[in-house]
């Protein structure tokens, strides 16, 4: 006779190796190991945003033509990536979700949109302060400007849709709908400067081209968007872990852990 194993570890092994990272979509798998890496991307993020600002503050020269002011970039240049990105990715897992049907693929463009609302908030202040010194005006309707404004309203618009409506389902489908329509905005955004005569300035950092930045600005500036990123992520799934909580909450374990929380 052949023993059976019923060990939690070994199963779980079992299934790491059999399932993979699918095991993942559900939302108690997802839960928990969310719950394990949070602390890891705050810290670091935290630790990496405070050195690029530090260095972008402190250590890099001032601009020969712009002078102190360009600094506000360490600060808007991430953040003009991490709104552009997340809505990408919102309406990436918003195709996954209508295509596939999956539960956590809806909660995590659920998750996404608060982040890339204040995402693009940040970056619109931040380029007002920016422009205010540099253009002599706060805000000109310029092409690059207007459609990161369009941004801004459509996530507003996700966020208030998905809340009008009491039916997760179809919330969670009319919201990933309008994320599907709205993302034909990105490329108009990134590509406004090539497109129109704007004033705004073009790319500092391109694929196709060497950096037009001194070495500790382009440090300071890349070492600012990685920290930033990991916050970003570290919010995103730690909302994500709310979702789920009350997307679950008829679950016994979602049960369990809301009560042992309270």
């Amino acid at each position: 006779m052949i023993a059976t194993s019923h060990d939690p570890a070994s199963a779980g092994h079992s299934l790491s190796n059999g399932a993979g990272w699918w095991k993942y979509a559900s939302p108690h798998a997802a839960y928990f190991a969310i719950g394990r890496l949070l602390p890891w991307l705050l810290a670091s993020g935290i630790g990496v945003l405070g050195l690029g600002l530090g260095i972008g503050f402190l250590v890099a020269p001032a601009d020969h033509q712009q002078g102190e002011v360009y600094r506000i970039l360490f600060v808007h240049v991430p953040t003009a990536w991490v709104a552009m990105v997340v809505y990408v990715a919102m309406a990436f897992w918003a195709g996954v979700g209508l295509v596939m049907n999956t539960r956590l693929s809806f909660m995590l463009m659920q998750a996404l949109a608060p982040t890339g609302t204040l995402s693009a908030f940040l970056c619109l202040w931040t380029g007002a302060l920016w422009g205010k010194p540099t253009w002599g005006t706060w805000w000109v309707w310029d092409a690059r400007l207007t459609s990161v404004l369009i941004l801004l309203f459509l996530y507003v618009g996700f966020v208030a849709l998905q809340s009008a409506i009491d039916d997760s389902q179809r919330a969670d489908r009319a919201g990933a709908l309008l994320a599907l329509v709205g993302v034909v905005n990105v490329p108009v955004i990134y590509f406004s400067v090539k497109w129109w005569n704007t004033l705004h300035q073009g790319a500092s950092i391109s694929l196709g081209s060497a950096p037009t930045l001194a070495p500790d600005m382009l440090l300071g500036l890349l070492a600012s968007a990685l920290g930033l990123w990991l916050l970003a992520i570290a919010a995103v799934l730690a909302r994500l872990r709310c979702v789920v909580l009350e997307r679950e909450r008829h679950t016994g374990w979602a049960a369990r852990v809301a009560e042992g929380a309270a």
